[in-house]
């Protein structure tokens, strides 16, 4: 899909669909930091978990949502988390930043999933954070967001996301795409959105208590 201007979307009827018009006017006025992390069927524990906890200790509201009825949601490896709160019961878009773990076939179910390309779309062109790791970059690619950005991602995607610089670096930053590589750099992902949120002070608090220099 081709990159787009949220507005032009919202004119057109089609990538925001859904999405009222009082909350593309009221979102950018958000002054506290919110964050939310979705939760699909299959995602990954570690890239879902550490930005949780990371951004949890840093004092940073932050919310898991689950992408279905139900709060409880199993991971890729069956693990099961209770999320939060359902999509149907939270409004998300009203963040400061949005983060897509991944996991497989949870990356899969995010890309498949309208309302997180329209929600991902939308948090971008507010120049609001959208972070993406493991297989979820794959998301960006599918809905047109961010295109032209550097960006990296698991190795099995990375033939796929044409319309952008993929660098296989262990975390990428580029503008509001926030992107990393897999689980084994998962505690790099939150440090990176910790500090794109609220600086590097934040980060160097929030070291020490997990006995990182």
């Amino acid at each position: 899909m081709p990159c787009l201007s949220v507005r032009d979307s919202y004119i057109q009827g089609n990538l925001l669909t859904g999405i009222s018009k009082n909350k593309l006017i009221t979102v950018s006025r958000k002054t506290m930091k919110k964050v939310y992390l979705f939760l699909a069927e299959g995602f990954e524990v570690l890239e879902a978990m550490a930005p949780v906890d990371i951004l949890r200790r840093a004092g940073v509201e932050i919310k898991t949502i689950s992408l279905t009825n139900s709060l409880e949601v199993t991971s890729s490896n069956g693990i099961t988390i209770k999320a939060d709160a359902t999509m149907a019961d939270e409004d998300v878009l009203g963040g400061d930043a949005l983060i897509l773990p991944g996991g497989y076939p949870g990356y899969e179910n995010l890309k498949n999933n309208e309302f997180v390309g329209r929600a991902a779309h939308l948090y971008y062109e507010t120049g609001r954070l959208v972070c993406a790791i493991c297989g979820a970059p794959i998301v960006l690619q599918h809905y047109g967001i961010g295109c032209g950005k550097k960006v990296t991602g698991h190795t099995c995607i990375s033939q796929q996301m044409t319309s952008f610089e993929y660098t296989a670096r262990p975390v990428e930053h580029d503008g509001c795409l926030l992107t990393a590589i897999g689980a084994g750099h998962a505690v790099d992902f939150g440090f990176a959105i910790l500090e794109a949120l609220c600086g590097p002070e934040a980060v160097a608090k929030v070291k020490p208590g997990m006995e990182l220099a």
